[in-house]
């Protein structure tokens, strides 16, 4: 996402497999009882295929046109791989509109920037036109904000937005929770110079509908989203950015909660703010 897939579920705007589907003649939760296998149904598989084709499709057509993060300055080299793991620096100074700035010119900072960004990308205030714009005007480089927000309006159409169960507003029906959050799992800096870096940011999406009588409920997926930052008005920025799918590991055979548990959860357990 860029929709894709920030792109918090609870009101603010930063922190957001296989599906199994609620036969008609089923009269119970349709999470309830359900293990999470190797295997799924044709029709399960086809679901989840088409949602995520569908993120992946609106985030393409919304960076199409402009890949060149650009103004790239000092050094430009690809660092060795180093873990994930806690330094004690604070990762942020404040917050924009609710979303974490003021990050280090630095990897560091970049690394955090780049997590907390796939966050709020991966948010359901991506699939309201009025926050979604707040989203983009903040973390985004003012030229690639223009370029993407008619762009994006047109990703996130009535019609996408029906597909996921949404009203044009992006607002689940009443009694159902609408569930889209990115859970980073580790950064790398790809490329790093004084005024730009690439970061990549491993994470795990949840998409999906919780109600008792979802067909879509929600799910995982697994994914590796790409930004070219670049240092403007004090702040790492995006210029652009791509997504790929995996690497996803082996399913596990955890029984899969109620849709109750599932929407209590949603509201009960809030973001974080991510730091290298």
């Amino acid at each position: 996402m860029s929709l894709g897939d920030e792109r918090e579920p609870s009101g603010g705007y930063g922190g957001t497999g296989q599906t199994r589907t609620r036969l008609p003649e089923s009269g119970g939760d349709v999470y309830g009882g359900a293990r999470r296998g190797g295997r799924s149904s044709s029709r399960s598989l086809v679901t989840v295929v088409g949602v995520v084709v569908l993120l992946i499709a609106a985030i393409a057509f919304a960076n199409r046109g402009g890949g060149d993060s650009g103004g790239s300055s000092g050094d430009q080299n690809k660092p060795n791989s180093a873990p994930t793991a806690a330094t004690g620096t604070r990762p942020v100074k404040g917050k924009a509109a609710g979303i974490p700035g003021g990050f280090a010119q630095d990897q560091q900072g970049a690394q955090s920037a780049a997590a907390n960004y796939a966050v709020t990308l991966g948010s359901t205030g991506m699939f309201n036109k009025e926050s979604r714009r707040g989203i983009v005007d903040t973390i985004y480089t003012p030229a690639a904000a223009t370029r993407l927000g008619n762009a994006m309006d047109k990703a996130y159409s009535a019609d996408f937005l029906s597909k996921l169960g949404l009203d044009e507003n992006g607002n689940p029906p009443e009694g159902s929770t609408f569930v889209s959050r990115t859970v980073p799992v580790g950064t790398k800096v790809e490329q790093y110079g004084a005024g730009s870096a690439k970061v990549s940011v491993w994470y795990m999406g949840l998409i999906g509908m919780s109600s008792q009588r979802s067909t879509d409920p929600v799910s995982s997926t697994w994914k590796t989203w790409t930004f070219d930052l670049q240092w403007a008005n004090g702040d790492w920025k995006i210029g652009a950015d791509t997504q790929k799918n995996g690497p996803a590991p082996v399913p596990g055979d955890d029984r899969a909660a109620s849709s109750d548990d599932i929407s209590k959860a949603i509201e009960e357990y809030g973001g974080f703010t991510y730091a290298r």
